[in-house]
């Protein structure tokens, strides 16, 4: 919790340098709540993905606007990443010379702190579109697994905390809409697709990416 706490004050206070630096306040700065369902996968490099999870992502979310129609934005969320597979000689299940498939459902949760650039078109009768490119930063709180090899049941919800890695990075793009609702109140609704580009484990004989979709709901205030 200490390298969480760390890490969050540090992008809080280059984000407030990042500010004093560009002319947001003629174009000011919103702040609003998310609450975002997400359909995760597991794509690991030696197996194959065996279905998806479902999870959820909730916080806050910022745009700090730069132009009038660019922004950069930001979030500090709960998100959960969950997916199936299919992978041989898994770690701590595995021992032995003789290869073993195991059936694994992982179940992530991340705090995250997305980077992303918003590309805004002219608000029209209260409507705006806008597209989304970037870069999401995430740091494990929680990781756990339920693994099968065949019928019999290997592991029921395991904490896998020691076999996962502490930061995991992705590529954001995403789309959709932001329309007004009363005053400075607006409703934001798209799609995003999270890219994993690096080992969710610490097992150096395995590569284990995670990606997910997410439906984007907010308020901002």
């Amino acid at each position: 919790m200490k390298k969480i706490s760390t890490i969050i004050i540090l992008s809080f206070l280059s984000m407030g340098a990042w500010a004093q630096n560009f002319p947001v306040a003629n174009y000011g700065f919103r702040l609003g709540l998310t609450a975002t369902p997400t359909i995760g996968w597991i794509k690991p490099e030696q197996g194959k993905t065996d279905g998806v999870g479902l999870g959820f992502s909730y916080g806050l979310i910022g745009d700090f606007n730069f132009a009038p129609n660019y922004s950069f934005a930001t979030a500090l969320t709960i998100t959960s990443i969950n997916g199936k597979s299919t992978e041989a000689n898994v770690t701590p299940y595995h021992s032995g010379p003789v290869p073993i498939a195991y059936d694994l459902k992982y179940k992530m949760q991340y705090i995250d702190l997305p980077l992303t650039i918003k590309l805004k078109t002219v608000k029209d009768e209260g409507r705006r579109w806008y597209g989304q490119f970037g870069l999401s930063n995430s740091f494990n709180i929680s990781a756990k697994q339920d693994a099968k090899n065949g019928n019999s049941v290997v592991a029921d919800n395991l904490k896998i905390t020691d076999y996962t890695k502490f930061y995991r990075a992705g590529l954001i793009i995403g789309g959709g809409g932001e329309f007004d609702i009363s005053g400075n109140a607006s409703i934001l609704a798209g799609l995003t697709y999270n890219n994993g580009f690096t080992n969710i484990t610490s097992d150096k004989s395995r590569d284990v990416r995670s990606h997910y979709l997410a439906l984007n709901f907010g308020v901002f205030f």
